[in-house]
């Protein structure tokens, strides 16, 4: 009965479509192609999505390894039947990765116009590439005509056949404003190709609305012109069919009649505004994009009217840009000149009455997004996150088509579809019903944290491969790069893991690798180790080489068990340019300061390939931070010895901005020290910038909107927008060589901390990029909690005395021990304890780098029975005696007595003492 009800509702869908298509302007919509097989029997949908599997798989069972990495802006993939993979960069490189030698190389370069967000798009080959070796490219031709063109190469041992070069579609577009390109190339099941296409409109002067902008003059402005113009080709997903010599066909079923009456032909969906990524479903012939949404100041259902959306064809139509977005949420119609709404669209019969229209009036029903999600969190897919978005699809996965493939995913995903999400850097496995209809969704495989997931695809072997376009925008990411997933039953691969003491310096280079990170989830198994390096083959769990000649060379470690399984890791190792060596000395202490002690220091940089150091390529800054906890943990060349900043930096660091924002230079949006310049000087700037970093916004800076950070406390944004301000002001210019009288901290309690912080980057060499190292001191107050070490064997309790709280430690037995990391003792005479007699007493021992280490100073404490008052707390000295105590190093306080089996004694804090 179910069955027969889904296809009367089938009947009845086409049936509507006809008695549309006999309209005034007769648009033809023809029930052919996947909806016409399913009435007639050919297709049942129902069979392909039935459940195989309801346990979800171990995630173990899951290995993955980065194939290539550090891409200039990669844009997609295509998978050869051999398993090599073509890679598109945006700038026009083409890139080559050889599956066998499991090496990277460029193969051609593409003239491109790569401004706004153009470039070299899209990249797919042929079904039928064992036989004709054909590829495909869309790309935005360089020059003075504003032009995109699809073209076919001939692939042949590992190269482009220039002289083969057909070029089958033209598409006219304009490069006066940004944005949206898409350009995604794909096949469906039936040999047809499907190509993407953005709307090509300003979206930028929007004033918070859809871009329907009809003034004179405006039609760049104007999607209707564009997206919802049935005789335009952006905005769109066209399907053709390749011919042999270099043309292409329109296949039966597309949305406008073969004669071009009603619009062009290509066409199979419209009402879109960038669909960057495509899938058509193996078995259904569902058509699947990501569509990235607008950045309105519209009310909607959840939050503003910007969503982004999962799309599903089921047949061509009319998918609502610019008129509708989500479940066909209605815009307003906005009139620009007098900046008036008036009453939208109607999703069922909507009307393109715009000058700018030169196609049909009357445009198709309009069809909902199959999922849809805000900047905020989603009521209906909370799982989906908040922030900023840009939604992606991927394939549908089904078992049978892969039962002899040896990374066959598990049953479990037979039917789903995966999506994901290149700026919230998720991927999502979404069940359906047996009409496609959506059930539930659920993360896939979260713990591969892909940077920013760019393209998704299932190679013949079964294998997930997934293109990484890398942290930041417009951006040659060392992020980037080729990851590959696959998926074991039985027997589990071994996981290869890379540890080196160093992958960077001068020619000859040492390297000491080690495999000891690797495991095997399978209990018992033997691991055997292999070291590839060039022709160079190393065996064992550690290996050593030596590098004489400078170059960028790939380690890899294939790790093997005796029934065969494999896991390999890369790692790349460059020979040529050593790291700067920069050094902070002092005859001061190197961990504590003390009332009005002065602190010399001297900074000293060494580089071998830059040979005579300029001085004023030296950046140094010193400054007292009114907090000192972890804090040499925050410091790193990302703070770009900003120190007053550095935990706001680590803030900054773990949103989203770095998607958009470099320090110095433009991305997506402004570098942050342009923002600094032009606001530094405004009165509630930093009030203001914080709005917006809550709020997000557009217009200010370019085309981009600025998505909004809602997750963010509004003390959190000002600290962020007060960071980015400090960047315009130019820092005080420190000697290279000083003395400094520390009494900043005197009255502000001991949680600070002095630090001096020293960089320096050269100039590169011999083809390895410029280096950067840092150094810095950092000193804090010589008063240290006992609870506060970083391992031991002791209990922290947290205990009344009188009217105040302490913490201290107990449970102290023999044996036991505390370590504190990175004290220098340099000066310290000795160290005073704040301990409680409470117990059998012993005594506390002082050792240098481990539990058993050289004695540097013990002490006795008696026993006792102390009471909860204030005066049970007595302070001891732990004189430092040993030898050889300057520098850093760690300390341990070994807790001793022999005879007692109870607890010895409490231990509140220490202070080191000159």
């Amino acid at each position: 009965m179910k069955k027969v009800k889904f296809l009367l509702g089938l009947l009845a869908l086409g049936i509507v479509y006809l008695a549309y298509a006999s309209k005034k302007e007769k648009l033809a919509l023809p029930v052919t192609g996947a909806a016409a097989s399913w009435q007639t029997g050919k297709m049942q949908p129902a069979k392909y999505r039935q459940a195989i599997s309801k346990e979800a798989p171990d995630s173990s069972r899951f290995s993955y390894q980065a194939l290539a990495s550090g891409l200039n802006e990669p844009m997609g993939m295509a998978i050869l039947p051999n398993l090599d993979v073509v890679v598109i960069e945006r700038k026009g490189g083409v890139k080559y990765f050889n599956n066998s030698t499991q090496e990277l190389a460029q193969i051609a370069q593409f003239n491109v116009f790569s401004g706004i967000e153009d470039g070299l798009l899209g990249v797919a080959v042929d079904p039928a590439f064992k036989k004709n070796n054909w590829i495909y490219f869309y790309y935005a031709v360089a020059g003075d005509r504003n032009i995109n063109h699809l073209v076919r190469f001939e692939l042949k041992n590992q190269k482009l056949i220039q002289t083969s070069k057909k070029i089958l579609l033209e598409v006219p577009t304009q490069r006066t404003y940004c944005c949206h390109s898409a350009g995604y190339i794909t096949f469906g099941p039936d040999g047809l190709l499907y190509l993407s296409i953005g709307d090509n409109t300003n979206a930028e002067e929007i004033e918070g609305h859809n871009p329907i902008d009809e003034r004179p003059g405006r039609q760049l402005s104007d999607d209707q012109g564009t997206t919802a113009n049935s005789n335009d080709l952006r905005g769109k997903i066209l399907r053709i069919k390749p011919e042999a010599n270099g043309t292409y066909s329109i296949p039966e079923g597309n949305l406008f009649p073969k004669d071009g009456s009603l619009g062009k032909p290509e066409i199979f969906a419209m009402g879109l505004r960038n669909p960057f990524r495509v899938s058509v479903d193996a078995k259904t012939q569902y058509v699947y994009w990501g569509d990235v949404g607008p950045d309105s100041e519209v009310k909607a259902s959840e939050g503003k009217l910007s969503y982004d959306e999962i799309n599903q064809a089921r047949q061509p139509g009319f998918f609502g840009y610019p008129y509708f977005l989500g479940a066909n949420e209605v815009f307003p119609d906005y009139d620009f000149a007098t900046k008036k709404e008036g009453p939208g669209k109607d999703p069922r019969r909507p009307i393109n009455d715009s000058p700018n229209n030169t196609g049909v009036k009357e445009l198709p029903p309009a069809q909902p997004a199959f999922i849809w999600y805000g900047k905020g969190p989603s009521a209906k897919w909370p799982l989906l996150g908040k922030g900023g978005a840009s939604a992606m699809a991927g394939p549908v996965y089904y078992s049978d088509l892969y039962l002899n493939a040896p990374y066959k995913l598990p049953a479990y995903y037979n039917g789903k579809l995966f999506i994901y999400d290149w700026i919230r850097r998720w991927i999502f496995a979404v069940t359906m019903d047996a009409a496609g209809n959506y059930v539930s969704m659920e993360p896939f495989l979260p713990q591969l944290k892909v940077v920013a997931p760019i393209d998704m695809q299932i190679a013949p072997d079964g294998a997930i491969y997934l293109l990484a376009y890398g942290t930041n925008w417009f951006a040659h990411n060392t992020d980037s790069g080729i990851i590959r997933v696959e998926y074991a039953e039985g027997n589990r691969k071994p996981v290869a893991a890379i540890k080196a003491n160093n992958t960077i310096g001068a020619a000859p280079f040492t390297v000491v690798l080690s495999a000891s990170g690797s495991k095997d989830f399978d209990a018992g198994s033997k691991l055997s180790y292999e070291w590839k390096i060039g022709n160079k083959s190393l065996y064992g769990k550690d290996a050593r080489y030596t590098f004489t000649k400078a170059g960028v060379y790939k380690v890899v470690l294939t790790v093997s068990d005796e029934q065969g399984g494999k896991g390999i890791a890369t790692m790349p190792v460059k020979v040529g340019n050593s790291p700067p060596v920069v050094v902070i000395a002092t005859k001061a202490n190197r961990s504590f300061y003390w009332d009005n002690t002065v602190l010399d220091y001297q900074v000293k940089v060494t580089d071998p390939e830059d040979g005579t150091i300029n001085p004023a390529k030296i950046k140094l800054a010193f400054d007292y931070l009114p907090f000192g906890k972890d804090l040499a943990s925050l410091l790193s060349a990302d703070n770009d010895g900003n120190i007053q900043h550095t935990a706001t930096v680590k803030l900054y660091n773990s949103q989203d901005c770095k998607s958009c924002h470099t320090l110095e230079t433009k991305s997506v949006g402004p570098a942050l020290k342009e923002i600094s310049k032009k606001y530094k000087n405004q009165a509630g700037a930093t009030a203001m910038l914080a709005r917006k970093i809550i709020s997000g916004g557009i217009g200010n800076w370019g085309t981009y909107p600025m998505p909004p950070h809602a997750n963010l406390a509004e003390k959190e944004a000002q600290e962020i927008a007060g960071y980015i301000l400090s960047l315009a002001e130019k820092p005080e210019k420190l000697p290279l060589s000083n003395k400094i009288i520390l009494s900043e901290h005197l009255g502000k309690g001991t949680e600070g901390a002095y630090v001096l912080h020293a960089s320096y980057t050269d100039k590169g060499a011999n083809g390895i990029e410029p280096l950067t190292t840092t150094s810095q001191l950092v000193l804090r107050n010589p008063l240290i909690q006992f609870e506060d070490y970083q391992e031991g064997n002791v209990n922290v309790v947290i205990g009344t005395l009188k009217t105040q709280y302490v913490t201290y430690i107990a449970n102290i037995t023999d044996g036991k021990f505390a370590r504190f990391n990175g004290i220098d003792l340099n000066q310290i005479k000795s160290i005073r304890l704040r301990v409680r007699e409470h117990g059998a007493g012993g005594k506390i021992e002082l050792r240098q780098n481990t539990k058993d280490g050289p004695l540097l100073g013990a002490v006795e404490i008696a026993a006792g029975k102390a009471t909860d008052t204030n005066t049970d707390w007595q302070e001891i000295q732990l004189p430092v005696t040993g030898k050889n105590i300057a520098g850093v190093q760690d300390l341990y306080f070994v807790f001793r007595n022999g005879q007692a089996k109870e607890s010895l004694f409490h231990l509140d804090w220490m202070y080191f003492q000159k």
